[in-house]
């Protein structure tokens, strides 16, 4: 199955961005407030924006009705899910003492960069398109699942938790995402296997030099 090599190539990545100061600041409770707001800002700003709108080239370039009912569904969830995340922050910042969001700011150039992979990978192929969106899927439920398991007792962002995680029904998308990519390995050529492979590659890292970004909430010159 190609997933299971996509997994080989997933885990030691997954690991890292596990342990990286945003989301382990986040599980004790250490982040900085302004650290999670720059998060929200860019996440429901810029990059689920962005990912929604490859799902949808992806959507549209789907050899099978199947797929494409899937990749249309996630286009719905994920522009819900920005606003679900950026409402419940708002509703949130209060209780815990977070920035509040107003304007929203430019994009980091790590978002620019995640998001232009995005468009890049869809306009290319749909094989190179659903090896580049695989990560956000995969990753997110992972790293949420791990946040709700191994958040610190008394950590101040337990409500944030909380919301973030995507719900127990998220479970499914993932699988039906891993099936898709199953499927797609077992019919198309050796040529778009390389390609899926090779895109997914690159895309994990990208979850990576996300919390990286965030972590560091430059300020850029207007």
């Amino acid at each position: 199955m190609l997933h299971e090599e996509l997994m080989e190539i997933r885990d030691p990545v997954l690991r890292k961005v596990q342990d990286h100061p945003f989301w382990s600041g986040l599980r004790d409770g250490s982040l900085p407030g302004e650290a999670l707001a720059y998060f929200v800002q860019q996440d429901t700003g810029f990059l689920l924006p962005a990912y929604a709108r490859a799902l949808a080239r992806c959507a549209a370039a789907a050899p099978e009705d199947a797929d494409a009912f899937l990749l249309g569904q996630s286009v719905a969830g994920t522009l819900e899910a920005k606003d679900r995340l950026r409402q419940a922050y708002t509703g949130l910042a209060g209780e815990l003492g977070l920035p509040e969001l107003g304007e929203q700011i430019p994009v980091d150039p790590a978002t620019h960069a995640h998001a232009s992979f995005f468009a890049a990978a869809t306009a290319r192929s749909y094989y190179a398109g659903i090896g580049a969106l695989l990560p956000m899927v995969w990753f997110n439920a992972e790293v949420s699942d791990n946040l709700k398991l191994n958040a610190a007792p008394g950590s101040r962002y337990l409500p944030w938790i909380e919301v973030y995680h995507p719900g127990e029904s998220y479970g499914y998308a993932v699988r039906a995402f891993l099936d898709m990519i199953d499927r797609a390995g077992e019919s198309c050529s050796a040529a778009e296997r390389r390609l899926i492979v090779e895109q997914f590659s690159t895309s994990v890292r990208y979850e990576w030099a996300f919390a990286e970004c965030c972590l560091r909430q430059p300020s850029w010159p207007v």
